[in-house]
């Protein structure tokens, strides 16, 4: 089975082929492709290569599904004995990507 690590908007994620994940907000449109190099290891079968920090002539190439917000966080602030109280709220911006071709040479 191959898969790989790769670092995409500043999280980093084990892939395989043909596999949806959520991140963070890419800002591309939904139907375009994109891709990343900053692959961190790749792994085919008993092949193990890790890069350092990165591998080299390796690239993943992702199509865009879907951008959307995410669920609500609530954070509620709270002091004792002082009456203080506040409550925020917060919805993250998110894409659905779904991996099309991990390639290394």
């Amino acid at each position: 089975m191959k898969y790989a690590v790769v670092s995409i908007s500043g999280s980093q994620f084990k892939i395989t082929e043909d596999q949806k994940i959520t991140v963070n907000n890419l800002n591309l449109e939904e139907g375009k492709t994109g891709s990343t190099d900053q692959v961190l290891l790749i792994a085919d079968g008993d092949k193990i290569e890790i890069g350092e920090p990165t591998i080299k002539d390796a690239k993943v190439d992702y199509k865009i599904v879907k951008n959307y917000q995410g669920k609500k966080v609530r954070v509620f602030k709270y002091k004792s004995k002082s009456r203080y109280r506040k409550t925020m709220g917060f919805r993250p911006q998110l894409t659905d990507i779904q991996i099309t071709k991990i390639t290394t040479k």
